[in-house]
C-alpha cells in the first residue's frame, strides 16, 4: 500500500440530482403504411390454423401420390390374372406344333380354337413361326421378339407391344422340334429346332379391372376422408381446449391478484409456459411492492420536511422583523434542502433496486481510478466540514466489471455518511486494495467517527433506521442504497472496527466493500 495522500485540489460539489426521465421515442417495432402514415394492424397467427395447415397440407399432398401409387398396384394386380391366362393359350399352342416329316405343322383343335376366340373387349392375336422363321398359322404382322438372347426352350416370357397402333400384352415361347415323342423318335445329338409361338391379347380387359379395383379403393377414400378432417378438427379442438380454459382462468382473476397460477392443472406441454408466466407474475409483484415501498416511503418521509417548510414560510409571512424573517428563511432553506437531499436519495434507492444485474450496463473499470475521482469530488465538502479526505491505493492496477454511475454512488454516500459522522479535525480514508487469495477487490471508507455498536450493524442498512442518541441529521437511506448497489454487483459489505483509531471517544469504523474479480460469469453476458 503506498502511502496516505491527501487530496487538496478543489472539485466540483458532488449534488445528487433526480434522474431525468426518458424521452419518448419511435418504437422500431411498431409497423407503419408508407402511404396513409397509418400503423398496419399486424396479423395475428392462429395456433390453430398453424397446426391444422401443417396436419391437412401434407395429407392433401399425399392424398394424390397415394392415388397413383393405387392406381399402379391396381395395373399390376389386374395383370396378373390375365398373364396367367396367356401363359394357358401359349402351352396349348405349343401342344399343338409338331414335326412331320421334317416339315412344322399345326393341328390346332377346336377347344384350342375356342381359348384363342376374341371375346367382347379384347381382341387375341396369336402367330407360330417355324425354325426357319417361316409363317406356320396366325396373324403376320405380330411383330417377333428383339430378345437378346433366346429363353431357354419351354420359358414363357412377357412383352409389351403395338399391333395396328393398339397396345397389346404378349406372352411367347420356343419350343424345340427335335424332342422325342412316340410318332417322331428323335435323339438328343440333332441340333434344336426351335418354333416361336406368340399369343397377345388388347389390354381393354385389363383397365377394366384395374379400374374398378381403383373405384373399390378410392370411392371409399372420399368418404373417409371428411371424415378424417373433421376427426382432427375435433381432435385439435380438445387438444387445444386446456388453453382456452387457461385463458379463462386468468380472465376471471381480479385485477390485484397475482398469486402463481397453479401448473399441475395442465398439459405437460404447457407447463413451461405457466412456469414462466408465474416468474412474470413474481417479478411484477415484487416491482409493485417496491413501488408501493417507495410511494409510502416517500409520503411519509415528505411530510416532515414539507410541514417544516409551510411552518416557517408561515411564520415569516407573520414577522415584520428583517432579522427574524432572515433566520424564517434561512430556516426555510434548509428544511428545502433537506427536503431535496431526501428526494434524491428515495430516487437513488429505487433506482438501485429496480436495477438487474442482466439489464445493467456492465463495463470493465479500474477500481482506483474511480475512486479517486469520487474522492476529488467530495474535497469541497471535506473542507466545509473541516474533514481530512484522504486517498490509499493498492499498488496493483484493480479492475471490476460493473456499472460506474451506480458504483460512484455507492462510494459517495459511504465517503456522505463518514464526513457526517466524523467530527471536526478527524480524518477519513478511503482505500482500496486487492486480495489475490481470494480473487477479491477491496473498497473501504475509514472514517474515526463515534463507531457503529456490532448489534447495530446489521440493522443501519435498513431504510430509514437511525442509531438512538444520534444528533446527526439525516435520512436513513444512504447505507440502504449502498446494499442495494451492491447486492446488485453480488458484493459483499461489511463494517469493521478501525484499527487506526487512536481516540476512545471516537474509535471510529471501516466500511469495506469485496467485490469479485470476475463477476461477469454469474452476473451474465451483457459486458460492455
Amino acid at each position: 500500500m503506498t502511502s496516505s495522500s491527501h487530496l487538496d485540489a478543489p472539485a466540483a460539489e458532488l449534488s445528487l440530482s433526480s434522474e431525468r426521465a426518458g424521452e419518448p421515442g419511435a418504437d422500431s417495432s411498431d409497423a407503419f403504411d408508407s402511404e396513409h402514415g397509418q400503423p398496419t394492424e399486424k396479423i395475428q397467427r392462429s395456433l390453430f390454423g398453424e397446426i391444422l395447415d401443417w396436419m391437412l397440407v401434407p395429407l392433401l399432398l399425399l392424398w394424390p401420390m397415394s392415388i397413383a401409387i393405387t392406381y399402379l398396384v391396381a395395373k399390376a394386380i389386374a395383370n396378373q390374372p390375365f398373364d396367367r391366362a396367356l401363359e394357358d393359350r401359349v402351352l396349348v399352342l405349343s401342344q399343338q406344333v409338331r414335326q412331320v416329316d421334317a416339315k412344322v405343322v399345326a393341328q390346332l383343335s377346336h377347344p384350342a380354337r375356342d381359348i384363342l376366340r376374341a371375346d367382347d373387349l379384347d381382341h387375341v392375336y396369336y402367330q407360330i413361326k417355324g425354325y426357319q422363321g417361316e409363317l406356320i398359322d396366325g396373324d403376320r404382322e405380330l411383330a417377333l421378339p428383339v430378345d437378346e438372347e433366346r429363353p431357354s426352350p419351354g420359358n414363357i416370357v412377357f412383352r409389351n407391344d403395338k399391333l395396328h397402333g393398339i397396345e397389346i400384352r404378349v406372352a411367347y415361347s420356343y419350343i424345340d422340334l427335335n424332342r422325342a415323342s412316340p410318332s417322331n423318335p428323335v435323339t438328343t445329338n440333332f441340333e434344336p429346332r426351335l418354333a416361336l409361338i406368340q399369343v397377345g391379347e388388347t389390354l381393354e380387359k385389363r383397365a377394366v379391372l384395374a379400374n374398378e379395383i381403383i373405384k373399390g379403393v378410392i370411392l371409399p377414400q372420399f368418404i373417409i376422408l371428411p371424415v378424417a378432417l373433421a376427426l382432427v378438427w375435433f381432435a385439435l379442438s380438445r387438444g387445444l381446449s386446456p388453453l382456452a380454459e387457461l385463458q379463462q382462468r386468468i380472465r376471471d382473476r381480479k385485477p390485484d391478484d397475482l398469486s402463481p397460477i397453479d401448473s399441475h392443472q395442465v398439459p405437460e406441454e404447457i407447463s413451461p409456459l405457466v412456469r414462466s408466466l408465474n416468474e412474470m407474475l413474481a417479478r411484477l409483484s415484487s416491482t409493485i411492492a417496491i413501488q408501493k415501498r417507495f410511494i409510502a416511503d416517500a409520503a411519509h418521509q415528505m411530510k416532515t420536511p414539507l410541514a417544516g417548510m409551510r411552518m416557517q414560510s408561515e411564520l415569516a409571512l407573520r414577522q415584520t422583523d428583517q432579522e427574524e424573517i432572515h433566520r424564517s428563511l434561512l430556516q426555510l432553506s434548509k428544511s428545502s434542502e433537506a427536503a431535496t437531499r431526501l428526494i434524491n436519495q428515495l430516487l437513488s434507492l429505487a433506482r438501485a433496486e429496480n436495477a438487474a444485474p442482466a439489464t445493467q450496463a456492465l463495463e470493465l473499470i479500474a477500481l482506483s481510478d474511480l475512486a479517486r475521482t469520487t474522492v476529488q469530488d467530495w474535497i469541497p465538502a471535506s473542507f466545509s466540514s473541516r474533514i481530512d479526505l484522504g486517498f490509499e491505493q493498492a499498488d496493483e492496477a484493480i479492475h471490476i466489471f460493473g456499472n460506474a454511475l451506480m458504483l460512484r454512488e455507492l462510494l459517495s454516500n459511504l465517503i456522505d455518511n463518514a464526513i457526517r459522522y466524523t467530527p471536526q479535525g478527524h480524518s477519513v480514508t478511503v482505500r482500496t486494495a486487492l486480495n489475490n487469495d481470494q480473487a477479491l477487490a477491496i473498497l473501504e471508507v475509514e472514517d474515526n467517527g463515534p463507531g457503529i455498536p456490532e448489534s447495530e450493524r446489521e440493522h443501519v442498512f435498513e431504510r430509514f433506521y437511525r442509531i438512538l442518541g444520534s444528533n446527526v441529521q439525516g435520512s436513513g437511506l444512504g447505507l440502504s442504497i449502498v446494499r442495494e448497489i451492491a447486492q446488485q454487483h453480488e458484493a459483499q459489505i461489511e463494517i469493521l472496527s478501525n484499527p487506526h483509531s487512536q481516540d476512545p471517544q471516537f474509535p471510529g469504523c471501516i466500511f469495506r466493500v469485496s467485490f469479485r474479480l470476475n463477476p461477469h460469469a454469474s452476473l451474465g453476458d451483457d459486458v460492455t
